[in-house]
């Protein structure tokens, strides 16, 4: 079963936990092949469900929680969903209306493609509870946009994103940084526009190059390099903090785990980490945590969110570790007081 991950989209539900069932739909009604593109080895699923599979996926997972105190979602991920022929979205939505009747699932997500939203797909969504539309806006850079073969425009994003916002619908934006033709500065843009845009939520994904893809043919024809993993933690830990700042929830950073790209079978090159988000957070941490770097003969403990303990410490250890060099001792401890990465240092 795919994991389930927990978003705090929702504001007015902050203390509840939230649940999406994702539902992979890969390449379904894509029109365009990226270059970056294997949809059935990044989501590790060669074929979409059949209608009648996706209510077995949906009891599944609401046999694994505790539905009845928790915000649940069913999510279309993977494809081009408002692509599709009507008649086939519908037999989808169709399938999750009577969880939402009885008030087991409280809405629909999906994601699609920006030159396929418009004002009648907005009112069939709107009619069957989906709540979220994600766009993989991917970036807003023109070069970028063509050299991934997107086959789509920044006007598109921009245009489709509007729409989206008007109709009532939460916006997500997701992102992609290493592609051919980006930079840091281009990447840094595309995450202010994503906030500029109204963007609830985001995804962050590192570009790697997968297996049947065009962009393993130009990485061995030496015409593409991705971005080393120190380089696409440091672009996303910019972007991290931008997202932030403007108060856009980061859903995921770095791609689904799936079992092609953890075995290393459908991967050829680029910054695929299982923990990609936690090295995010330890750069993060590591660099707020930068003023106590003074050689000391104190023992130092640091108060930090009870939630932020791990990446405060860091990805094996490595912030305390370093703090270690500095100070007699180093202990990293919670504060419920604490929010953000805000921390108190104790000198004793």
């Amino acid at each position: 079963m795919n994991d389930k991950h927990i978003d705090n989209q929702f504001d007015s539900m902050k203390k509840t936990r939230h649940y999406n069932i994702p539902i992979f739909i890969p390449e379904l009604a894509c029109p365009h092949r990226c270059i970056f593109c294997s949809q059935d080895k990044i989501t590790g699923q060669l074929k979409s469900p059949e209608v009648s599979e996706v209510d077995s996926i949906i009891k599944e997972y609401l046999s694994t929680i505790d539905y009845e105190n928790s915000f649940v979602e069913v999510a279309f991920f993977g494809g081009n969903f408002t692509g599709i022929p009507v008649k086939e979205q519908v037999k989808y939505l169709n399938v999750v209306k009577p969880y939402i009747e009885k008030g087991i699932i409280k809405g629909i997500r999906l994601s699609t493609r920006p030159d396929y939203i418009n004002k009648e797909i907005l009112e069939l969504l709107k009619d069957y509870n989906v709540k979220t539309i994600e766009l993989g806006a991917q970036s807003f850079d023109e070069e970028v946009l063509i050299k991934s073969g997107r086959g789509h425009k920044v006007e598109d994003t921009i245009n489709a994103a509007g729409m989206i916002k008007e109709s009532g619908f939460d916006l997500g934006l997701q992102m992609m940084i290493g592609l051919p033709g980006d930079t840091l500065d281009k990447a840094i843009f595309t995450a202010n526009k994503i906030a500029e845009l109204g963007a609830s939520n985001t995804r962050i994904y590192p570009a790697v190059v997968i297996k049947a893809t065009k962009l393993e043919e130009m990485y061995f024809n030496e015409l593409y390099n991705p971005l080393k993993m120190d380089e696409a933690v440091l672009w996303s830990k910019e972007i991290y903090k931008i997202f932030e700042n403007n108060n856009v929830t980061i859903l995921r950073v770095g791609l689904h785990p799936s079992e092609g790209l953890l075995s290393g079978d459908d991967l050829i090159a680029g910054p695929f980490h299982i923990s990609f988000r936690e090295l995010v957070l330890t750069e993060l941490w590591n660099d707020q945590f930068a003023e106590l770097k003074n050689k000391s003969e104190y023992n130092l403990k640091i108060e930090v969110p009870v939630k932020e303990i791990n990446y405060a410490v860091g990805y094996h250890k490595k912030n305390k570790l370093e703090l270690e060099r500095y100070y007699k001792s180093v202990k990293i401890v919670g504060n419920k007081e604490l929010a953000g990465r805000e921390f108190n240092a104790v000198y004793n």
